[in-house]
């Protein structure tokens, strides 16, 4: 059995049919590991989410903001008019609120025992450790799986707060919890995000780094996956694994076998 890390795919399905073929994907043997943002630019979501959904559990998904966002205009706009047309397609299959159900049950951040890995879709903060981290992505998860779902999608879109406390509460912790899983890059020593820049290290503010470089963060000892961040490319290091190799920008999807670490890519085709 072969277990395969996966970066951001945004609806290139072209590209992720490919990358499959490429490694020789067996659902009944293999693994994938998706970092999430599995939708949205690439023209064609509602494959990928076909696709993905149909290999069973051999497909674990760690949610992205790009399919959060998704979610968010599933329930504003469940019958189409959203102004995206890859999530309108989606919205009009007959099998949408079953790909949508499929989608929402997967969680921000998953912890692999066998592996001694971390994967979310963005980042960590300095003052998590892994514990913390899948504990506070269940705390979203456990309001995504409830009737509170859409007050959450219409309380998702702000960048504030941005410090963490642990004794926060209600939405605003929520909010800053999904921020930090899905949409972090750049903080500071004291885990205070910062959302607007998206370049690659070396755009950020004074006083910032990327989220991996802080040396005091409590997950140095262990190793974490993500995507989300096309600008920073692929890097496969001793203590985390960046993922977005840009493909939906016209980079690379890439694959990371995480038995030895072998690399897979193939081209984007889609822009």
């Amino acid at each position: 059995m072969s277990t395969y890390l996966i970066g951001d795919i945004q609806g290139c399905y072209d590209s992720l049919h490919r990358l499959l073929e490429a490694i020789h994907f067996d659902p009944a043997n293999d693994r994938l590991w998706s970092c999430g943002d599995l939708v949205n630019r690439g023209g064609k979501s509602l494959e990928v989410l076909r696709l993905l959904k149909s290999l069973g559990p051999s497909v674990s998904v760690t949610l992205g903001n790009h399919d959060l966002h998704l979610l968010a205009n599933y329930h504003r706009y469940s019958q189409g008019g959203s102004g995206n047309t890859e999530f309108d397609a989606i919205f009009a299959a007959p099998e949408c609120a079953e790909l949508m159900e499929w989608l929402i049950n997967h969680p921000l951040a998953v912890w692999s025992k066998e592996f001694q890995l971390l994967r979310v879709h963005a980042g960590v903060i300095p003052q998590w450790d892994w514990q913390a981290a899948v504990n506070a992505g269940n705390e979203v998860s456990a309001i995504l799986q409830s009737g509170q779902r859409g007050e959450f999608f219409n309380r998702m879109y702000s960048n504030k707060p941005r410090l963490w406390r642990e004794e926060r509460t209600g939405w605003k912790r929520v909010r800053l919890i999904t921020n930090i899983l899905t949409r972090l890059r750049f903080c500071d020593e004291l885990g205070r995000g910062i959302y607007n820049v998206s370049g690659p290290p070396g755009t950020q503010p004074n006083h910032y780094k990327p989220w991996f470089k802080h040396k005091h963060r409590q997950t140095r000892e262990i190793t974490i996956a993500f995507g989300h961040w096309a600008a920073l490319g692929l890097r496969v290091k001793k203590r985390y694994f960046a993922m977005d190799s840009g493909c939906v920008w016209g980079g690379r999807l890439s694959a990371l076998k995480l038995e030895d670490h072998t690399i897979y890519q193939v081209k984007c085709t889609e822009n």
